[in-house]
Order: C-alpha cells, then sequence, then structure tokens
C-alpha cells in the first residue's frame, strides 16, 4: 500500500491512503490518523489500512479524491529520528579522489552514517529555504527506510524485518559550510537543513522484484532547472544494504519505531569510453558532479544551486509508473517577518 500526509495546519497532518497509481486518496480517519499510529501498533492497524487499499485500487473507495502532491507534507513530518547513512562508496571514493584524500579500508567494512535533524521534516512540493547562495546549496537524490521497532544487537537479516515503509529523500547540503564544521571533527550540524521526502512511502511489496537483498533495484531520476541530470542504478553498487545500515545503528542503542534511515547519495561509478573516463548515468548531487570535473580537468565548473532553482527527484518502476511520486522543489530566500 502508499501512504502520505496530508497537510491540515496542524504539526502532523493526516493519514491518507493512495491509490497505486497515484491518482486517488482516502483519508484513513477512523482507522489511524497519524502516520505514527500506524508504525507504533502495525500489526492491528495495517491489515484495515490494507483493506481500504485495495478498495481504493479497485476504484470502490466511497470517498475517494484526487490526489494531489503539493498537499503533501513528509510522510512522517517528524520522526523520533534521521539518520542518513553514506551507503553508496562510490560517491565518497570520488569526493575523497577530488581532493586526493585516500578512502580508509574502514570504509569498506563499516558504514559511514550522521544524525540529522528530524524535528522538521518537510513535503515534496515545499520549497528549500536557504538564508544566502554563499552556503553552496547543492541536492542528494537518496532513498531512506522508515522503521518499526529493531532491537539492540539485531544482525543485518534481523534489521530488514523491521523496515516498513520506504520513500525517496532530498537531503540538502549546504556544501559551504561543510569544512569548516567536519574541522571540528563533531560532524555535521548547520550544513545540514530540513530534508524532503517523497509525497508517498510504500510497503515493500510495492517494490514487487525490484526489492531484494535491501536494496532497491530501479534507478533514481534527477532534474535539475527542467534537465535530466542523473539516471543513475540504486540497487546493484549500493556496498551496504539497508538491514546493514539499521543494524549499524542498533549496535549500541535499540531503533524505535518511526525511524527514518537513509541510503546516502545514489552513485554509480565511471567506466572508460576510448581511453576516457565517463559516468554516463550522470549524478545524484552536485558534489559529486564538481569531484568529477576536477579529476578530469583539475577544478570544478558546475556553480551550486540558486535561487530559483528547481529540482526533481523521481523513480519509477519497471512497469514506468512512478512508484513514490516526485519531489519537486524550488529553491527559495529566508524571508525575515
Amino acid at each position: 500500500m502508499k501512504l502520505a500526509t496530508y497537510k491540515d495546519g496542524s504539526r502532523d497532518g493526516q493519514l491518507v491512503v493512495v491509490s497505486r497509481d497515484l491518482s486517488t486518496a482516502h483519508y484513513a480517519t477512523g482507522i489511524a490518523s497519524k502516520l505514527q499510529q500506524l508504525l507504533d501498533d502495525w500489526n492491528f492497524i495495517a491489515p484495515q489500512l490494507h483493506d481500504l487499499s485495495v478498495t481504493l485500487n479497485h476504484g470502490k473507495a466511497r470517498h475517494a479524491f484526487a490526489f494531489d502532491p503539493a498537499m503533501c507534507m513528509a510522510p512522517l513530518p517528524r520522526a523520533y529520528q534521521w539518520a542518513d547513512g553514506s551507503a553508496y562508496i562510490n560517491h565518497v571514493e570520488l569526493v575523497r579522489a577530488a581532493r586526493n584524500s585516500e578512502v580508509p579500508d574502514s570504509f569498506y567494512t563499516d558504514p559511514l552514517m550522521y544524525q540529522g535533524g528530524s524535528d522538521d521534516l518537510i513535503g515534496p512540493c515545499d520549497d528549500v529555504v536557504v538564508a544566502s547562495e554563499d552556503f553552496g546549496i547543492d541536492f542528494e537524490a537518496e532513498l531512506a527506510v522508515v522503521t518499526a521497532d529493531v532491537p539492540m544487537g539485531s544482525t543485518p537479516e534481523q534489521a530488514l524485518d523491521g523496515i516498513r515503509l520506504i520513500m525517496l529523500a532530498n537531503d540538502v547540503s549546504l556544501r559551504n559550510l561543510i569544512p569548516p564544521e567536519l574541522a571540528k571533527g563533531f560532524g555535521f550540524f548547520q550544513s545540514k537543513p530540513a530534508t524532503a521526502f517523497s509525497p508517498v512511502a510504500v510497503t515493500l511489496d510495492e517494490l514487487g522484484d525490484a526489492w531484494q537483498g535491501g536494496r532497491v533495484h530501479l534507478t533514481m531520476q534527477s532534474t535539475w532547472n527542467g534537465r535530466k541530470v542523473g539516471m543513475c542504478d540504486a540497487g546493484p553498487e549500493m556496498t551496504f544494504h539497508f538491514g546493514q545500515l539499521i543494524a549499524h545503528i542498533a549496535k549500541t542503542r535499540n531503533v524505535r519505531a518511526g525511524s527514518i534511515v537513509g541510503s546516502g547519495t545514489v552513485s554509480n561509478r565511471g567506466v572508460e569510453v576510448q581511453g576516457k573516463k565517463d559516468w554516463p548515468k550522470g549524478y545524484s548531487c552536485i558534489a559529486e558532479k564538481r569531484a568529477i570535473e576536477t579529476i578530469l580537468d583539475g577544478q570544478p565548473s558546475t556553480a551550486y544551486m540558486k535561487f530559483g532553482d528547481t529540482i526533481r527527484i523521481e523513480m519509477k518502476g519497471k512497469d514506468g509508473s512512478s512508484v513514490f511520486g516526485a519531489i519537486d522543489q524550488t529553491i527559495a530566500p529566508l524571508v525575515k517577518d
């Protein structure tokens, strides 16, 4: 089933069930009003929502209405946890190669992860509001899962059983704020503003055989200012699958229902074309494009995003239909009252 949270003037919105083709929706009122309620009592509530989903998909829901992504908040507008990994090691390799830095051996066996702000997650069509273009505004096209309770000490295989929903994310980064923050040795903070998520979060069965081994074997599409810049395969080159990412968190703590875990920027390796390196599948963030330019030309030539720029992030199924709906955002300046 596919689930969204509609804006209603409150912090947490109203839970709606969305049809598989994203054309219609139905309020889940009477079953669960918020997505967190479902996550807290999955075994009781999920079957009821599934029945509503079946009715909706058969066109028999009495109070269905046209689904509007612009009405969506993040599926989970505020979460108990937002932990973002860097599961695509090629992304790390590119960024480090651009500054002549070696990738430590441990990066291939132990996931990188940071804990972001989860109190203010934004909807798929909400503006990305930034105080200054000088911050180095960048998009990052990612996948993310929402968990049930996962006990401390769980194995990666056990952690996979704790995945309830999956969605897309735009993990906005302010690149020019990152170096001074990392130099302090205490991780990202101001350089990671509010993260946006796709209109709907979906149960794993909606992916069919595209969900294999904790990975989504579909193409992540990134379109910047109307030009498609990324068509990256999300499955084969994901070094750490979602079970491994969740187990990384659970090594020393319990992971509670409603935690969101991100994949990091979806990234594919370059190939040799007539003796020259090329990245035919493009990129899922501008920092990676700049790293490629530095490797090839000695310096970056692509600027970061400006006010008025747009970014669209989407993933389509094998039948060509949109799985999660699209993140479709505009970069906007902060306007103070």
